[in-house]
């Protein structure tokens, strides 16, 4: 990554300045250099390729299969039929919903009308669910059929002014959009957004009280979306294995094999069965996974048997990976895997090849590659002074995907956006050969399958239960390198706490996301000369029980 050991690491680019807004109303990021052409959405490009080739196969959900004629007249329809709701450019529409076809309509549908568009993740609890709902002001609560029970609890805790289902829900919550849409015309939609306005609200996990919403504008996402279909491996009649949610990574993974004549296959949830299966049914080109789905998927025992040619691109990221486990995927599936490196606040970093991946060298597979286009990289001290190759330090990111900020946190924004450059709280170092590699998180955040880990939250919720007087929550890193959550907890005397109720007070308060994988009670805390707890003793002594 760095050009000079002293400078800032960087890629060929005229990055902008971001100047770290978290209001309602973004600041513009529009590029005194951009030509001048009229403006134009990411749906609106979209549109525009499933239009020019109407009978290909695009989206397969279960025993249903939509053309890309038939997906492009859906999202028309529901964009005429959600205005008809009153839903209008500049509110929010919150989706609640699994990876169906029709959500990912909605959220086309959503943008096209200029709305800002927030997908829950349905693994945290409704009240955490519920927080977003209200905090993000909601307009329209867009429900999958399928989570109607889940949804009538959002509605009881956070009333929102309009609730549409994506089909017809098994109890009585809302009007069917798709009902209403039919009713519409399926000719083109007037696309209402301008590039500052907000296009997606992503959150990062489950928080309490003031959720923590990352803001993108539509001039961002397009570039977003650029660099990701630019630095997709272009071939004929790409399919991609959709089996993570589409609130996150993979809804944008869709965008771009859309985009690219591509057609992709959604499953509700991951089993490596299924996958495996899917893979070699569908002839799937391209998978993205975590780290642990992707151990899962190697482990399996009919990933020896299936016929998985026709993958050209695993993609993994999301949260440290473990080498050793990495170098058995590729001996397993060969020189497919790709390693993707980026933050939502960031976006994407860097990236890791597959013809990189070799087995037998595991320093490279420890790193996460090199810089991507467009993206500039400083390693820097506390002080905010750049630091040399190979000197530990924070990643500091500047590109077109650097967010615009925290959804009304203006002082947290101030304090992670800092003269345009995003400080992304990793802790890393480049080497000679540009090469960055991502060593820990500046601060205790544990990162876990389908989110992350905040350790104040969840030690202040176990200090709630009232057979706790104090807790301490630390990662502990297993076998494959993944970190579990592990609790350290002084209970009330005589009060006869128990590791599985507490577990499930935090199942039913945050989701299971935030369920402590261990819970270990202790007659009180260390401390360390300053007086806190110290969780470095703490780790050191469940890595060594785990040990043994």
């Amino acid at each position: 990554m760095p050009a000079e050991a002293s400078a800032p690491q960087t890629t060929p680019t005229t990055p902008h300045e971001n100047e770290g807004s978290s209001t309602n109303a973004p600041l513009s990021l529009t590029d005194a250099a951009a030509p001048e052409t009229p403006f134009r959405t990411y749906v609106e490009d979209i549109l525009d390729a499933l239009a020019a080739d109407p009978d290909r196969e695009l989206l397969v959900h279960g025993d249903r299969r939509l053309t890309a004629g038939q997906f492009h007249d859906l999202v028309h329809r529901t964009a005429h039929a959600m205005a008809a709701q009153g839903i209008e450019r500049g509110t929010t529409v919150t989706l609640l919903s699994g990876n169906l076809p029709e959500a990912i309509a909605a959220r086309y549908a959503a943008n096209l009308a200029g709305c800002r568009v927030n997908h829950l993740y349905n693994k945290l609890s409704a009240d955490v669910q519920a927080n977003i709902v209200r905090d993000v002001e909601t307009r329209a609560l867009i429900v999958d059929p399928r989570l109607a029970d889940r949804a009538a609890e959002l509605i009881e805790l956070a009333p929102v002014p309009t609730v549409l289902t994506l089909g017809e829900a098994k109890r009585e919550i809302g009007r069917d959009v798709l009902a209403l849409g039919a009713e519409q015309p399926a000719e083109p939609f007037a696309p209402r957004a301008l590039p500052e306005d907000i296009c997606t609200i992503r959150h990062t996990g489950g928080t309490t009280g003031h959720p923590k919403g990352i803001v993108t504008t539509f001039e961002q996402y397009n570039r977003m979306r650029a660099m990701m279909h630019a630095a997709q491996e272009q071939e004929y009649k790409p399919k991609q294995l959709v089996c993570t949610t589409i609130a996150h990574a993979a809804g944008m993974l869709a965008d771009v094999m859309f985009l690219s004549g591509g057609s992709v296959v959604l499953h509700d949830d991951f089993d490596p069965a299924e996958a495996l299966a899917t893979v070699e049914r569908e002839g799937i080109t391209h998978l993205f996974l975590l780290p642990p789905l992707v151990y899962q998927l190697m482990d399996h025992p009919d990933s020896e048997r299936r016929d998985l040619s026709s993958l050209r691109a695993l993609t993994y990221g999301g949260c440290q990976s473990s080498p050793a486990r990495i170098a058995d995927a590729v001996r397993r599936f060969g020189k497919v895997l790709v390693q993707f490196y980026g933050q939502n606040e960031a976006g994407g970093i860097s990236v890791l090849p597959a013809e990189e991946h070799d087995p037998d060298n595991p320093e490279r597979l420890r790193s996460a590659g090199k810089i991507l286009p467009g993206v500039e990289v400083a390693i820097r001290d506390t002080d905010g002074k750049d630091l040399p190759a190979g000197e530990l330090g924070e990643i500091c990111v500047r590109s077109a995907g650097t967010m615009t900020g925290y959804w009304k946190q203006p002082e947290l924004t101030a304090e992670v956006l800092r003269d345009g450059w995003l400080h992304t709280g990793d802790v890393g170092f480049v080497d000679e050969e540009n090469y960055i590699t991502v060593v820990d998180r500046i601060k205790d955040m544990i990162v876990v399958v389908g989110g992350h880990v905040y350790t104040t939250e969840l030690e202040d919720l176990l200090n709630s239960h009232p057979k706790v007087l104090q807790s301490a929550v630390f990662g502990v890193r297993d076998a494959d390198n993944m970190e579990q959550v592990y609790a350290a907890v002084v209970a009330v005397p005589d009060s006869g706490a128990e590791a599985e109720e507490l577990r499930a007070a935090v199942r039913e308060k945050r989701g299971a996301m935030y369920e402590p994988a261990h819970i270990t009670f202790v007659d009180a805390l260390p401390l360390t000369d300053a007086g806190k707890p110290d969780k470095k003793l703490l780790r050191q002594q469940a890595e060594q029980a785990q040990a043994a």
